[in-house]
């Protein structure tokens, strides 16, 4: 066995092995020529004639050689071994290594000529490595017997088989140790490779090598008969090689492509260069990259596994070389994203296969760093998207959504009755910047303003801008220096009036050197006692009483609130409604197929007929409920309203679902999923059959109740809606830890959908989101045909609004969904099976 071209690294090191070879395989030769050796007499050959047939016989043994990869290189298997038992038989074995080297040379000379192109320094490597294997074999088979012009025995048969394994481990060694010296891999697994590979092919040149002694013994002539025998033999071992190849070649293509399901470019890529260095053996492996911007990255490795990527300026050119082996265009329909450049070892040019198998690569590669471009591309979308859901775009401040959520988190997290803080901050004559000024002066005036207040806040409180030019500040630390608690409210004044004065000092605006004043609300209550929102309100209260009295600061006074009792008498009317069966009523709106027209759900939404304040949206009394102990029997009552519902029209043969809004605030009790359990029981409404519809805010809650009470709820088997899908916290986010069954995109951006592009998008990726989990996907709000018509385009299920159906007494709706369940059914033609209808 020789090892066959690989790559140029470790020049060095090669020649040094080239030299070690040489200075073993030279002395060698040339010894074996001085010692004295018994020519037998009266033989028909002179004893030049025998070198020069034992010369030839070596010779013919390299020409007819077969191939394999192993790595980035290839290891040529010839008949060495019949050669060697040949040659054995038919000159002295002390002449065999220099017939040998001089045999090899003529051979790899001839081969270099017509395939191989080797220096000449390699061609010594080899002529040098089969010397040194001869001289090995040789000195193990006349250890146990001579074989030079003698009988054929089971002893020198023996000794023959010893001499040609030590000639197989020895060019087997050195040609593991070169391709080990080229390729910097371990040696060890190259050499078990390569006698894998041979182990056939040793055993039919050792068999060829009894039978052509065998021939020479009895007759010349039979050896006529040899050349067909050894053609088909050559036609076996390459049959075998080639099968072997081809295993290796689609098993390392199979775990190739797996590696490359990766969602990040750079792990794709590098897959990309280590799989094709795997799949082909290549010496180099380049995959560029083209980006969505244009720019063009390149990474590259090797066959030492050496791998680096960089920038590439030059742009693809339009077309690939006419001579391009090895170099495929990546496209995915229709579209480059890249190119794959592969370097086959210059003894080894691609074959048919794996120019197919290249291919093949070629196309995954592109799909796996198009999906990588995809994902990367929708994840910067979904982190764009989520932060300016809780930003201000101005200011880069929290907004006020955010501020509320985050509020409530930073509150739990303060010992119940502490005392925490609420500024809210009203620029005063504002309006008079944006009219002289211009609104852009306006905005530049917003951000200095942040920035200033962003100066005075302290770690762990919290400061938002919420619309207009009003800012909010909130503060869960009021401890005073010498840590007295028992005077909160003089802290606070204290702290609203340092941002007044810090704000107070001189500011240039478009040029404009100004004053800024503001008014500041300040509310002071016990963790626990209050939300965010309820602080809020009681802050503006406070702000406007500022602005009235024309002071800077002041503070929150619940005499002075007149919304404060008016919302206890609205709880207390509200707890007599939970008791009779006409004040608190359902208004059903049904959501339709985009595609049929029918049913997919109905959206229970609950009014209130107040004998005295007329009819009331849930706006004007549920943020009252949702801070009061009502919350849970409110939501027993609608939850019971509307299986009420369901259950009548079951009894109509209508089996659609009902859905039923939920206050973020429900999930934080532990009974909700028994009191559902016990309503469907009472009302015997499939589970299925009921929505609960959840705001994305619950996602942000470590509690671990919330939880648990989704995981109760969805074991009972009720499914979950998002209602007003992307402007949570965190769209996308949110549907990784709430296993849901349906999205609802919110009106806003139904509503902007064809004039902002950013709105389109956001639309555009729920839907596809939905389609990829498998949920449904419902568009709230649709109010016009374009609207419609533009969701259907995106593939979106289902939609509900004015276009379709204002809400509608309960009386009303069956004769509704019955409508649209005939709609679409008349709108199915079955056929029969030979083809009349």
């Amino acid at each position: 066995m020789t090892a066959a071209r690989t790559t140029a690294a470790a020049p060095r090191r090669i020649r040094a092995l080239h030299i070690v070879v040489l200075a073993i395989a030279l002395p060698a030769a040339v010894a074996g020529l001085f010692i004295p050796v018994d020519v037998p007499g009266g033989g028909d050959l002179s004893p030049l004639a025998q070198a020069a047939i034992a010369t030839g016989v070596m010779a013919l043994g390299q020409l007819a050689r077969l191939r394999f990869r192993v790595g980035a290189g290839a290891v040529s298997v010839t008949w060495g071994e019949a050669a060697f038992i040949v040659g054995l038989y038919l000159a002295p074995s002390a002449w065999l290594p220099a017939a040998t080297f001089v045999g090899a040379v003529l051979a790899w000379v001839l081969l270099t000529y017509f395939s191989d192109r080797r220096s000449p320094l390699e061609i010594l490597h080899v002529a040098g490595s089969l010397t040194v294997a001869v001289a090995v074999g040789a000195l193990a088979t006349r250890a146990v017997g001579d074989p030079f012009d003698a009988r054929l025995t089971p002893t020198l048969a023996g000794a023959l088989a010893l001499g040609s394994l030590a000639y197989l481990l020895v060019t087997g060694w050195l040609a593991a140790l070169t391709l080990s010296v080229r390729q910097a891999r371990p040696a060890g697994g190259l050499f078990l490779r390569a006698l894998r590979a041979k182990l056939l092919m040793f055993v039919g040149n050792v068999l060829v090598g009894f039978v052509v002694i065998s021939m020479i013994e009895r007759d010349l002539r039979w050896l006529l008969l040899l050349p067909p025998a050894l053609w088909l033999l050559q036609q076996t071992y390459g049959h075998r090689l080639r099968a072997d190849e081809e295993r290796r070649l689609w098993s390392a293509f199979a775990a190739a492509t797996r590696e490359l399901s990766r969602l990040d470019e750079r792990a794709v890529a590098t897959a990309g260069v280590s799989g094709a260095l795997s799949i082909f053996g290549a010496e180099a492996v380049e995959v560029d990259v083209i980006r969505a911007d244009g720019s063009r990255r390149r990474y590259s490795g090797d066959a030492s596994g050496t791998l680096a990527e960089a920038d590439v300026r030059e742009p693809l050119p339009e077309s690939l070389p006419e001579e391009a082996a090895g170099l495929v265009r990546l496209t995915v329909a229709g579209a480059t994203v890249g190119e794959l450049r592969v370097r086959f070892p210059r003894a080894l040019e691609p074959a048919q296969r794996e120019q197919m198998a290249l291919a093949a690569y070629a196309d995954a590669l592109a799909t796996a760093l198009h999906d990588a471009a995809t994902h990367q591309a929708l994840k910067a979308l979904t982190e764009r998207s989520a932060f300016e859901a809780v930003h201000d775009p101005l200011t880069k401040l929290v907004n006020r959504a955010a501020f509320l959520i985050k509020g409530d988190a930073a509150m739990r997290q303060v010992v119940r009755e502490v005392p925490v803080a609420l500024l809210l901050l009203d620029l005063d004559r504002f309006k008079d910047v944006n009219d002289t000024l211009g609104h852009a002066a306006g905005d530049e005036l917003l951000q200095s303003i942040a920035v200033r207040l962003g100066e005075l806040v302290e770690p762990g409180e919290l400061l938002a801008r919420f619309d207009g030019d009003e800012f909010a500040l909130l503060v869960t630390d009021l401890e005073a220096p010498d840590g007295d608690r028992s005077s909160p409210m003089p802290q606070a004044l204290r702290r609203a009036r340092a941002l007044v004065e810090h704000l107070a000092a001189p500011i240039e605006v478009a040029g404009v050197v100004m004053s800024v004043e503001a008014s500041v609300g300040v509310v002071v209550a016990p963790a626990g006692s209050a939300d965010v929102a309820e602080l809020v309100r009681r802050a503006e209260n406070a702000m406007y009483q500022a602005k009235e009295a024309g002071d800077s600061v002041a503070w929150y006074d619940s005499a002075k609130d007149e919304a404060s009792t008016d919302r206890l008498a609205l709880l207390a009317e509200l707890r007599d409604a939970l008791t009779v069966e006409d004040q608190l009523v359902l208004a059903l709106q049904p959501a339709v197929d985009l595609d049929t027209g029918a049913p997919t759900g109905v959206e229970a939404l609950i009014r209130w007929r107040h004998p005295r304040r007329g009819s009331l949206s849930p706006v004007d009394f549920v943020r009252a409920v949702e801070g009061s102990d009502l919350l849970a029997p409110f939501t027993r009552y609608v939850v019971d309203k509307a299986l009420t519902v369901a259950a009548e029209w079951a009894g109509e043969g209508l089996e659609v679902p009902i859905s039923v809004n939920l206050s973020a605030r429900s999930l934080l009790d532990p009974h909700l999923p028994s009191d559902i359990a016990e309503l469907l029981r009472r009302h015997r409404v499939p589970a299925r059959r009921l929505v609960l519809e959840i705001t994305e805010t619950v996602v942000l809650s470590e509690l671990e109740v919330i939880d648990e009470v989704l995981g109760a709820l969805r074991d009972l088997g009720v499914q979950l809606s998002v209602d007003d899908f992307g402007t949570g916290y965190s769209s996308f986010t949110f549907l990784t830890r709430i296993p849901v069954n349906e999205v609802k995109i919110d009106r806003s951006f139904v509503r902007s959908m064809a004039d902002a592009p950013t709105s389109a998008a956001i639309v555009n990726a729920t839907v596809d989101l939905g389609h990829r989990l498998g949920l449904r996907v419902v568009a709230e709000g649709v109010e016009t045909a374009d609207q419609r018509a533009a969701l259907a385009a995106l593939g979106c299920g289902a939609a509900q609004g004015y276009h379709f159906f204002k809400p509608m007494p309960a009386d009303k709706i069956v004769a509704v969904l019955r409508s649209l369940l005939d709609s679409a059914q008349a709108q199915v033609f079955p056929l029969r099976a030979d083809g009349a209808s």
